[in-house]
């Protein structure tokens, strides 16, 4: 089941929220979701090349609240904040409303599954080794503090006729834990031959509630056990001097 369905979409509710917050009446409900899917569009084409992670949309009667989750926020704010402004007044534009935007800075980037397979992605335009750029981002992710990783990619690797995947993974990924908190990101490299796919999961640790659950994903104790050390060997009991072994003596036998 973990393996057959969107790792985020799959959690939600228990450990993940959705990136989008309001109500609409059913007559205005189709009108707002295209609205959503064109500030997401927008702001891709404008700062996409910051590293954007996440984007938050969140209404409140005409009120629109855009938040961008960047790995390079004064990218996207610009010099004297000029582009976060030539942003705003794009979306004013094409969405009815007040439109705020706000940036947000990814706090640890090696540990984000979207800037990881966009990392991944870039080295794979740029004529990378697909191979080495892979294990690369696993050992990046690993020595960040991530529990465990896995990335595949898929398509025409290295140029060859046939698409294959190829994946690499460190860790544990438990997929069909619903309290794992598990970190899912897509992103395609548009090389010469064709697109190759970049799939990225990280996955954090166990919630429990709200608190993270840190016994679930440390190594479980070894039981010490008699193996290692020398046992020592039970004695024979020893006979009384003088006495042999006895046996029942026959008839004529003395």
């Amino acid at each position: 089941m973990g393996n057959k369905i969107n790792p985020l979409g799959f959690r939600l509710g228990i450990n993940k929220s959705p990136s989008v917050r309001w109500y609409a009446p059913f007559k205005s409900y189709p009108k707002m979701l295209a609205e959503d899917d064109l500030i997401r569009k927008v702001v891709l084409a404008e700062v996409g090349h910051s590293g954007v992670a996440k984007i938050d949309i969140e209404r409140a009667a005409h009120n629109v609240n855009v938040t961008i989750h960047t790995a390079k926020p004064g990218v996207v704010i610009g010099r004297g904040g000029e582009s976060i402004k030539l942003l705003r007044q794009k979306l004013d534009g094409k969405i009815g409303g007040t439109v705020s935007v706000n940036v947000q800075e990814v706090d640890n980037v090696n540990t984000n599954a979207i800037l990881i397979a966009q990392r991944v992605a870039e080295q794979i335009e740029r004529r990378f080794a697909f191979r080495r750029a892979m294990k690369q981002a696993v050992q990046r992710t690993m020595e960040s503090g991530a529990k465990g990783v896995k990335i595949r990619c898929s398509g025409r690797l290295g140029g060859i006729e046939q698409a294959r995947p190829e994946w690499y993974a460190d860790g544990r990924v438990p997929l069909q834990t619903i309290r794992a908190d598990i970190d899912y990101g897509t992103a395609e490299a548009k090389t010469t031959y064709g697109i190759i796919g970049v799939k990225a999961w990280v996955f954090h640790g166990e919630l429990v509630g709200d608190r993270t659950r840190r016994a679930a994903v440390r190594p479980r104790p070894r039981i010490e056990d008699e193996r290692g050390k020398k046992r020592r060997r039970p004695q024979a009991r020893r006979r009384p001097e003088g006495r042999g072994p006895q046996r029942e003596r026959g008839p004529g036998q003395k």
